[in-house]
């Protein structure tokens, strides 16, 4: 790639050596078309698996980071992007072909301070297309489209990058994001062209209602946390996602 970088693509990465190199693959195809430099930087946090050695076969800069916040793990790849552009993406997921084309249209038009991607599963059935609707719905509703998250470095910087929560911390920096273009006279956006192809590892593990019956089973601890106690609510987040690959590993 060019030493002349004005992408960088960034993408978390904990034991994920099932789908790291498919992650980069798709990521080197969107890069080949546009003509500008473009880098990826996959961030190891506490990978115990191949995914560092494989992400730097495949042409990665590889980072590492010991932290259990999914945002720390972010900005730690967004600290050290080389690109003026920065593109983030979960390690699990794919971006299309045109994903980086239609980010540097979009800013380069100077209407948008940054913004999302919509989502697609990589398969369906009824559940998930019901979640996929709900999530839609959701994203029409607040206008903090997720998944993809794509700005200038610069306004990552100006916003302290990803919100520092340990779960829910995409909306709160898209809020964020969004809150800033406005003082910068900017929208927050939404990719038209290309989404986030969305990984259903998790529904092919556990099944695919499983986010209903999470939502159901508990119900105590998401109404504890909207209240302010979120102990059991932290306890179901590293269930089902910073803990989640150590158990299928077992």
């Amino acid at each position: 790639m060019s030493k002349d970088i004005t992408v960088s693509i960034v993408i978390p990465a904990h034991n994920e050596e099932k789908y790291v190199v498919r992650c980069i693959d798709n990521a080197k195809i969107a890069a080949s078309k546009v003509k500008c430099g473009v880098e990826i930087i996959v961030v190891c946090n506490r990978c115990t698996d191949r995914t560092a050695e494989l992400a730097a076969a495949n042409g990665a800069r590889v980072l590492t980071d010991g932290s259990r916040c999914i945002a720390t793990v972010r900005n730690r790849g967004i600290k050290a992007a080389r690109g003026k552009v920065v593109i983030t993406i979960d390690c699990d997921n794919r971006m299309t072909e045109g994903t980086i084309r239609e980010v540097l249209g979009r800013l380069n038009s100077g209407k948008y301070i940054g913004g999302g991607a919509p989502l697609r599963f990589e398969r369906y059935s009824f559940p998930i297309w019901v979640n996929e609707v709900l999530c839609r719905l959701g994203f029409r509703i607040t206008g903090l489209y997720c998944g993809i998250f794509w700005a200038k470095k610069s306004t990552f910087d100006a916003i302290g990058g990803f919100a520092g929560k340990r779960a829910a911390e995409d909306i709160a920096t898209a809020r964020n994001m969004r809150r800033y273009g406005k003082k910068e006279g900017k929208k927050y956006g939404c990719l038209k062209k290309n989404h986030l192809i969305n990984c259903t590892r998790k529904y092919d593990d556990l099944g695919d209602w499983l986010y209903f019956r999470l939502a159901f089973k508990n119900a105590g601890a998401l109404i504890k946390a909207a209240f302010g106690d979120s102990r059991d609510y932290n306890k179901l987040i590293d269930e089902m996602f910073y803990d989640y690959n150590e158990k299928r590993e077992e």
